[in-house]
């Protein structure tokens, strides 16, 4: 969430859920979807394919912290 309210405007950073749609509310564009692939890719040490490039993946807090959950390799290997 920090990410967003650091570099996305965001005029009431109050109204921002986990839930809230980043893309419907506004928040950004598919250029700052861009921008959010290449921060996870960075800080999370992950490839995000084309085809992961999809709202199901990437259009709110809670939906891209599930996807990097299963994108991120659990400590114990599996």
């Amino acid at each position: 969430m920090k990410f967003i309210t650091s570099n996305f405007y965001v005029a009431d950073p109050a109204t921002l859920t986990d839930e809230t749609s980043l893309l419907d509310s506004g928040t950004v564009d598919s250029t700052g979807i861009l921008e959010i692939i290449s921060f996870l890719e960075h800080e999370f040490a992950i490839q995000i394919a084309d085809e992961e490039m999809i709202p199901d993946n990437l259009d709110s807090v809670s939906k891209i912290t599930r996807f990097i959950g299963k994108k991120k390799p659990r400590a114990d290997g599996q």
